[in-house]
């Protein structure tokens, strides 16, 4: 499973998610904030005006009634229980409530507020929350006022309004400002997978192309990058062109070191010839066994090199088509029939024509010195890999030994001339390419040569 460790494009959604719910958050929070506080503030605002309207209305005759020369503007003071409430108590000298209610809004209807004894002194507004009509939460102001003569006391003014008339708006505001944060941060949240999506696209292309690299579709990175990337694809490029000059100058050399031994063992083998004798009979055989050991050797350098080699491959159909020819001529005296089907037209090998040469070239050269009239090449495709079987009509091998024929040296016949190199080869080069070579029985009768080796991916 993919872990936040592992992913890039988990690591960068995953930082702009919490960042985008925590800035929601945030915000929301403080938006909430300050609209409750500008709605309570407002509210309050209204009541300090109701305050100052009743207090210009208050009126204190010679015998100390109160009254109001005029009703407050407020419509809902008229209505009962309509959520705006005033009051006027009288407060005796010792700042108690000496009556309670003396004046009220037709809104209280009869309940009288029941508020706390701590009137405010002079020029002071208190506030309160309090209980009113059906339990209801108010919030008050209040101020203690003295409008008449001394004799006449001082006045306690309530104006007081529902709490929900304070609460609801920022009620509403919230779930309003939940619902819009929601909207925006699933906008963001779109918004910061397309942009990852986005931005890790070039690093997909660059994976692809990688894949077309290692499964030999190409020899070098291709396609245009952004600038942030373009350095790195520059720099593998320059890597695998500088691989590939590596295994040149190795192969190079390889085959100057061949060039090398065979010019004094063609000298030796020269001599060996033209002397009689049983020291020119060994010099003889040893110089066929050294050229021997320096093609096998060198074959084998040269495959390790580019069975490495990234951006190369084979297609198998006209190797094999051209091997048939070359082995129809090679036994022409022998009128063996050589059947090969038309192979998959995409059935690639990956790896360079010369080895898939190699290979197929030993097998079937094997199975026509040992076929008595007919070899059957077939070839497919299976799971990314390509696979031949190469079938004779001989005589076939026994079961023991057919384990032990691909090793060095060894021939399954000691009779038959060769080395018994060949295979020895062909295990090799099959081995250094990753693939599987073996040897079952034929339906021909034979031996069947199964190989299998990658395709391009």
């Amino acid at each position: 499973m993919m872990t936040l460790r592992h992913s890039l494009r988990l690591r960068l959604l995953l930082g702009t998610l919490v960042w985008i719910v925590v800035s929601l958050v945030v915000a929301g929070w403080g938006l909430s904030s300050l609209f409750s506080r500008h709605v309570s503030e407002q509210f309050h605002a209204e009541l300090a005006t109701h305050l100052d309207q009743l207090t210009a209305h208050l009126v204190v005759d010679g015998r100390g009634a109160v009254s109001l020369s005029a009703q407050l503007s407020d419509p809902r003071l008229a209505r009962p229980y309509a959520g705006l409430y005033w009051q006027v108590d009288r407060v005796a000298g010792d700042g108690d409530v000496a009556e309670a209610g003396v004046l009220r809004s037709r809104s209280l209807w009869d309940v009288v507020l029941a508020v706390p004894d701590d009137a405010p002194m002079d020029g002071e507004i208190h506030r309160h929350g309090v209980t009113g009509p059906g339990q209801m939460p108010l919030r008050m102001m209040e101020r203690v006022v003295k409008p008449g003569e001394p004799a006449h006391g001082a006045f306690r003014l309530i104006v007081a309004a529902d709490e929900a008339l304070m609460l609801e708006p920022a009620r509403r505001l919230t779930g309003l400002l939940v619902v819009a944060l929601a909207v925006l941060g699933l906008g963001l949240v779109i918004a910061a997978v397309v942009q990852v999506v986005g931005a890790l696209a070039p690093l997909r292309q660059l994976q692809r192309a990688l894949g077309a690299v290692r499964g030999g579709q190409a020899g070098r990175i291709e396609g245009r990058f952004p600038v942030e990337i373009q350095p790195l694809v520059s720099e593998f490029n320059t890597v695998l062109g500088e691989n590939a000059e590596v295994v040149e100058r190795a192969r190079t050399h390889a085959g100057n070191l061949a060039h090398a031994l065979k010019t004094p063992l063609s000298i030796l083998a020269n001599a060996a010839r033209e002397a009689d004798g049983e020291l020119a009979r060994l010099v003889a055989e040893q110089v066929e066994a050294a050229n021997k050991q320096v093609a096998y050797h060198l074959t084998r350098a040269r495959a390790a090199a580019s069975a490495r080699m990234p951006g190369t491959r084979t297609l198998v159909g006209p190797v094999v088509e051209g091997l048939l020819r070359v082995m129809a001529r090679v036994h022409a005296g022998r009128n063996l029939q050589l059947n090969a089907p038309a192979p998959a037209e995409d059935a690639w090998f990956r790896g360079e024509t010369q080895d898939l040469q190699e290979i197929l070239g030993n097998l079937l050269d094997n199975a026509c010195k040992w076929a008595r009239a007919r070899v059957d090449v077939t070839i497919g495709l299976h799971a990314g890999e390509v696979w031949v079987d190469i079938d004779d009509d001989g005589p076939g091998i026994a079961e023991a030994v057919r384990a032990n024929v691909f090793a060095r040296g060894v021939r399954a016949d000691e009779a038959a001339p060769g080395s018994g190199l060949g295979l020895s080869i062909v295990a090799d080069l099959v081995q250094l390419y990753g693939g599987h070579v073996r040897l079952d029985p034929s339906p021909l009768g034979g031996v069947r040569a199964h190989v299998t080796l990658p395709a391009p991916t």
